[in-house]
């Protein structure tokens, strides 16, 4: 019983993080996951990235090629194997991406530490079990 309501409860939270998100974009959600993980994980293959997106390939594939068209990020190949590339966030792409987090952090007011804690253990936890 435990883990259904452990279940439930994160299932509302994703729900409402996404519903919070979306209020401040009108280029999709994804472009901005997208770009966060490109500046967070910017050694991360683009497999292991789709991966953590939970995103279909081709629909990964269409919108990475957009951002790199309109200058805001790169897509590199690793220096080790050719065939795994990588993203890398541009200026441009920091810089939308910042705007992007000081509206939402507009939005959400003060948060005190303690719960910016408990947000980041949350986070790390669910990164290792992906």
């Amino acid at each position: 019983m435990l883990v259904m309501k452990i279940a439930q409860n994160l299932l509302e939270t994703e729900t409402l993080l996404e519903n919070l998100l979306k209020k401040h974009t009108s280029n999709g959600l994804l472009r901005y996951k997208v770009l966060s993980y490109a500046s967070v994980y910017e050694n991360l293959s683009v497999s292991m990235i789709i991966e953590k997106l939970g995103v279909k390939k081709s629909n990964f594939a269409l919108l990475a090629a957009q951002l790199e068209k309109e200058g805001l990020l790169e897509i590199k190949h690793a220096s080790l194997d050719k065939r795994c590339r990588t993203l890398q966030l541009t200026q441009k792409g920091k810089d939308e991406l910042d705007n992007y987090f000081e509206n939402v952090d507009a939005s959400l007011g003060n948060i005190d530490l303690e719960s910016e804690d408990a947000i980041e253990k949350l986070n790390n936890y669910l990164n290792k079990r992906i």
